[in-house]
């Protein structure tokens, strides 16, 4: 039961101290909201804790309470300061999406995974799951809620900003009436919604704006456009001026167009690896495309790797795409 696990979960947290918490590779709202959030948790409670990322916090989001304390690897360092052997993994689909910052996990360590990934396999020592969350900081604020914790305008705007990344500014189909009710909730604690949807979902850097042209400029569509894609490569962010962040929300491009069911973004990184991230306007679970090539995600929103060169990527994945589409 839902209670249970937020309970077990309360317990592994009251219960021990020195806590390392990370999210997952690459970072984005939900990820680093969550992050900070659990720390806000920790240090309400009197704990001590480390805030941990593979890689670094997107600029967009450094407005966070204590982001600038995040420690990462994307620096080159490595090695831990010492083992920890009490971890809180956030927004983390599977446990190889801790990147390397498992380098840092003791032997022994027990893990709490707090997650709304349908794909997690639950491999936390604690498993907080809620698989139709909106995002993990909904999970986050049931927990506060459960340990007595009053939000405060720091928390209410980590939360929010969770939220609103993770719902596509409540537009996304898992915004549902808990989700409007918690947001109802932060906006009393002091979260400034009409300022975090300004900053977070209209503004655009002019490197996005050149990444975008060069992507739209290779948008491609099946025989019955019903799949539409587009690829990047690391050239294209290096020409102009684009970062890796920048590339959010480019891949609802090829799959708001009328009529696609599947849009795709192909990232292509050197000669031999593809990111790949789908969309679903709903008729494909892309979670499951995805898992035939070792990733995950959502019904509607998935990615996965591959080591392959991109044409062969685009084959086999569009392949993938359309026998989902034709399955009854």
């Amino acid at each position: 039961m839902w209670t249970d696990q937020l309970k077990e979960a309360a317990a592994f947290i009251r219960e021990r101290d020195d806590f390392l918490i990370v999210s997952h590779v690459q970072p984005d709202g939900d990820a680093i909201s969550s992050t900070v959030v659990a720390g806000w948790l920790l240090e309400k409670l009197g704990k001590t804790y480390t805030m941990l990322n593979e890689g670094p916090v997107p600029s967009r989001l450094a407005f966070l309470r204590k982001s600038g304390e995040i420690l990462t690897l994307a620096d080159g360092s490595s090695g831990p300061p010492r083992p920890f052997k009490n971890v809180i993994c956030v927004d983390c689909a599977d446990y190889g999406r801790t990147g390397r910052t498992s380098d840092w996990f003791a032997a022994d360590a027990e893990l709490l995974n707090i997650d709304h990934h349908p794909t997690n396999d639950g491999f936390g020592r604690v498993n907080l799951m809620k698989f139709h969350a909106a995002a993990t900081a909904e999970i986050l604020f049931e927990l506060i809620d459960e340990m007595g914790l009053e939000l405060d305008t720091e928390a209410a705007t980590a939360i929010y900003t969770g939220l609103l990344t993770d719902t596509g500014g409540f537009r996304y189909s898992n915004t549902s009436p808990l989700v409007m009710s918690m947001a109802s909730r932060l906006l009393e604690a002091g979260a400034n919604g009409p300022e975090l949807a300004e900053h977070l979902l209209e503004r655009m850097t002019a490197g996005q704006i050149r990444v975008l042209q060069r992507g739209l400029a290779r948008l491609e569509l099946s025989a019955d456009e019903r799949i539409a894609w587009l690829w990047v490569d690391s050239e294209d962010l290096e020409q102009t001026g684009a970062s890796n962040e920048d590339l959010e929300g480019l891949v609802n491009y090829p799959r708001n167009i009328e009529g696609v069911e599947v849009g795709i973004l192909f990232k292509k990184n050197g000669e031999q690896s593809v990111k790949v991230s789908m969309r679903s306007a709903g008729k494909v679970n892309v979670a499951a495309v995805a898992q035939l090539f070792g990733g995950g995600g959502h019904v509607r929103a998935a990615g996965c790797r591959l080591t392959d060169p991109l044409p062969e990527v685009v084959e086999k994945v569009v392949a993938a795409v359309r026998k989902a589409l034709d399955e009854p």
